[in-house]
């Protein structure tokens, strides 16, 4: 029988808020019911919350994955990584965050993600009939959603007939389609083809209320990792890019009640723009997100079981008997002071303490 641990006076996140203190069994790699304990661990005065997801990461080695782990961050939504095999090494990784994968995205030819180096041709898309091609290699390739990239037009993006191509299709084979979009046309072009999450916030303007009206009617949900858009419009502020505009409409997002996730484009790859640190950047998301309007309370949700619930994580998110032990231990309170969330006392992931 596995070896159980109990985690003793620890108080529990629930998603709305914290519990008395009390006590948490771990047996194996599941949250459980009461049992004799093999070992102890001190939760007086501390916190313990699920472990966190980031919404929106890249994965470029385990190292990567190692990093997310030791700033509790357990499970990473990757959403751009090729070849499958890399994408499947990856997903096998033991003792470090658990990722899913968009695998390869879709993307315009003109745009600036169709010139990375090694960018696999099968995801540049340039007609209707690609965009179902493409839909269908991603399948083949196990990717866990789809994720394409918007832009306000040609030549730099797919058209718009392509990018609705790609969402029908994705949707035939129920899978999620993210949408990377960074200005407010990207936007439209997104919400007029029916994408289920927009990831980034616009830097070039507020986005417009009608624009956000439509997305909250259509059920569209925000990933807006502001961590990534403060970087860009540091770098990129002689462009007319503010960080502001960003900020702005999450605050709108928020008071017209469209859910948010929380995502930070993490990655380590060389020549990016800006490269937000694996793991420490979703805690500085967090504070990000506070600023923007939401309470601690609703960020930690956001990056937690409605990241699980909008993905189809079933298995974690919350702290109850059966789920995963994804466990992210604190001292102090992160649903009155955000900062909290640094305090890391313990990280464990399916059970086993990360060292």
């Amino acid at each position: 029988m596995a070896a159980v641990t109990v985690f003793e006076g620890v108080r529990v996140f629930t998603g709305k808020g914290l519990t008395e203190p009390r006590r948490v069994y771990v047996q194996g790699a599941e949250i459980a019911g009461e049992a004799p304990s093999d070992e102890v661990v001190d939760g007086a005065g501390r916190v313990l919350l699920p472990g966190l997801i980031d919404a929106h990461m890249h994965v470029l080695g385990r190292a990567d994955l190692e990093n997310l782990a030791r700033w509790g961050v357990t499970t990473g939504l990757d959403m751009a990584a090729w070849p499958q095999s890399f994408v499947a090494e990856m997903r096998d990784q033991k003792g470090v965050a658990q990722i899913f994968s968009a695998t390869t995205p879709a993307v315009g030819a003109g745009g600036n993600h169709a010139k990375m180096p090694g960018f696999p041709a099968d995801g540049i898309v340039t007609s209707p009939h690609e965009a179902r091609v493409f839909v269908e290699r991603r399948v083949a390739d196990d990717a866990d959603y789809i994720k394409i990239v918007t832009e306000a037009a040609p030549p730099a993006g797919m058209d718009q007939e392509s990018v609705n191509a790609v969402v029908a299709a994705a949707h035939e084979h129920e899978l999620l389609v993210v949408a990377h979009s960074i200005t407010t046309g990207a936007f439209r072009v997104a919400v007029e083809a029916g994408v289920d999450i927009s990831t980034h916030a616009p830097l070039d303007a507020v986005l417009d209320e009608e624009t956000v009206q439509r997305m909250l009617s259509d059920g569209m949900i925000s990933s807006p990792t502001l961590t990534m858009m403060r970087g860009i419009a540091e770098v990129r502020a002689a462009a007319g890019l503010s960080y502001e505009y960003a900020r702005d409409t999450v605050t709108r997002f928020h008071q017209a009640g469209i859910r948010l996730l929380v995502g930070t484009d993490a990655n380590s790859a060389p020549g990016v723009p800006f490269a937000p640190e694996h793991g420490s950047s979703l805690h500085d998301e967090l504070e990000l997100m506070v600023e923007a309007g939401l309470t601690p309370l609703e960020v930690l949700r956001a990056a937690t079981s409605l990241t699980a619930e909008t993905f189809g994580l079933g298995d974690r998110g919350v702290i109850e008997p059966g789920r995963r032990a994804d466990l992210l231990l604190v001292d102090g309170d992160p649903t009155q002071d955000i900062t909290a969330t640094r305090n890391i006392a313990g990280v464990w992931i399916a059970g086993e303490r990360v060292r």
